[in-house]
C-alpha cells in the first residue's frame, strides 16, 4: 500500500481488515489527503486467490468517510476490525478522536456494505484527559474460567464474554487497555472498574511498545497481538538500511480468569521455531547460599526456563 492517490498522498496509515461470511475482505484504513485532512478509505485484494493477498485495489468510492461536524479534521484516524452487532445484525467500526476538552474517545459507525456509513449517536467510549485516542482495538474475551481460547471479533456479549477496549495515547505513546461490558443495544462499552479506565490504567506493555492491533486466528482459536517498537536511528540511517522499524514478537492474549481484572500474554507457540539448540539441567541440588555453574554454551540470546520444587 503506497500513497498514490489524492486522498492518500500524504500518508497511508493504521488500518483493519474484516473477513466476512463470504470469505471476502475488506481492509479500511485511514490516508491522509493532499491538504492534510484524514479520512478513511477502503481497499479489497487485487487477488483474493493469493494467499498472502500482496496487493490490494482501492475503491473508486474512496473515501468513504470524512471527519463528521465537531471532529477536528487531523483528529480522526485508525478504524477497527468491524464486528456484527446482534441487535440489528449490521456492522459497526470505531474510530479513534478526542474531543475539544482533550477527552479521548471512539466513534463508532453502522454499516452493511463498507462503502455507505451512519454515525451512531453515542459514542463507545470516553475518557477524560486522556488525548487523541489512536490505533483503537476492540474485541471479545472469555471470561470463563477453563476456557483458555479466543473468540471471534463478533462473538456476542454475554454470560462469560467480556469485551476489552484498547487506545494508543498520542501524547505519551503508550498503548493502554481496560476490561468491561459491551452493551450492543446502545453500543456503548463500560470498564469494570473506572479507576483503571483506558489511558489511566493497565498497559499491554512497560517498555517501547505503540500502535498494536489484535486479530483473531480461528485454527488456533487464539487471538493475536502485535506491536510497533519504533527506533532511535535517524531519518538518514533507515533509509540507508532500506526499513524503519519493526513488529513485535506476537503475542497470544487471554483474560487472567484468576484475578477477572487483567490480560495474559504469552509468545506465539510458533516463537519455538526459532530456538536453535537447547540443553536441559535436570536433578540440581541447590543448597542455600549455594552457586551452580552451568555450561549453556555460547550464544547471542538466551531464553531460560527454570522449573523449582521447595520443601
Amino acid at each position: 500500500m503506497v500513497p498514490d492517490h489524492w486522498y492518500d498522498i500524504n500518508g497511508v496509515w493504521t488500518g483493519s481488515a474484516t473477513q466476512l461470511p463470504d470469505g471476502r475482505i475488506m481492509m479500511l484504513y485511514t490516508g491522509s489527503t493532499e491538504d492534510g485532512v484524514q479520512v478513511q478509505l477502503l481497499a479489497e485484494p487485487a487477488d483474493p486467490s493469493d494467499p498472502l493477498l500482496r496487493r490490494w485495489a482501492k475503491s473508486e468510492a474512496n473515501p468513504v468517510l470524512v471527519p463528521p461536524p465537531g471532529v477536528g479534521l487531523t483528529d480522526f484516524r485508525d478504524p477497527t476490525t468491524a464486528w456484527l452487532n446482534p441487535a440489528d445484525k449490521a456492522w459497526r467500526i470505531a474510530i479513534g478522536s478526542k474531543n475539544q476538552e482533550h477527552a479521548g474517545l471512539a466513534l463508532v459507525y453502522s454499516t452493511e456494505d463498507f462503502v455507505h456509513y451512519d454515525l451512531l449517536p453515542t459514542l463507545l467510549h470516553v475518557v477524560q484527559g486522556t488525548g487523541m485516542w489512536e490505533c483503537v482495538d476492540f474485541y471479545p474475551v472469555s471470561a470463563e474460567l477453563a476456557a483458555g481460547v479466543g473468540l471471534d471479533t463478533s462473538a456476542a456479549p454475554g454470560p462469560g464474554v467480556k469485551h476489552v477496549l484498547k487506545a494508543s495515547l498520542d501524547y505519551d505513546r503508550n498503548d493502554y487497555y481496560a476490561i468491561g461490558t459491551y452493551d450492543p443495544a446502545t453500543d456503548r462499552w463500560a470498564p469494570d472498574d473506572a479507576a483503571i479506565d483506558v489511558g489511566i490504567g493497565l498497559r499491554y506493555d512497560y517498555g517501547k511498545f505503540y500502535a498494536s492491533k489484535t486479530f483473531y486466528d480461528p485454527v488456533g482459536r487464539r487471538r493475536v497481538l502485535w506491536g510497533w517498537i519504533g527506533e532511535s536511528d535517524s531519518e538518514r540511517a533507515d533509509v540507508l538500511k532500506g526499513w524503519a522499524s519493526l513488529q513485535s514478537i506476537p503475542r497470544t492474549v487471554l483474560m487472567d480468569t484468576k484475578t477477572g481484572s487483567n490480560l495474559l500474554q504469552w509468545p506465539v507457540v510458533e516463537v519455538e521455531n526459532l530456538r536453535m539448540r537447547g540443553k536441559r539441567f535436570d536433578g540440581l541440588d541447590l543448597q542455600p547460599g549455594s552457586v551452580v555453574p552451568l555450561d549453556v554454551g555460547r550464544a547471542t540470546q538466551l531464553d531460560i526456563e527454570a522449573v523449582f520444587q521447595v520443601q
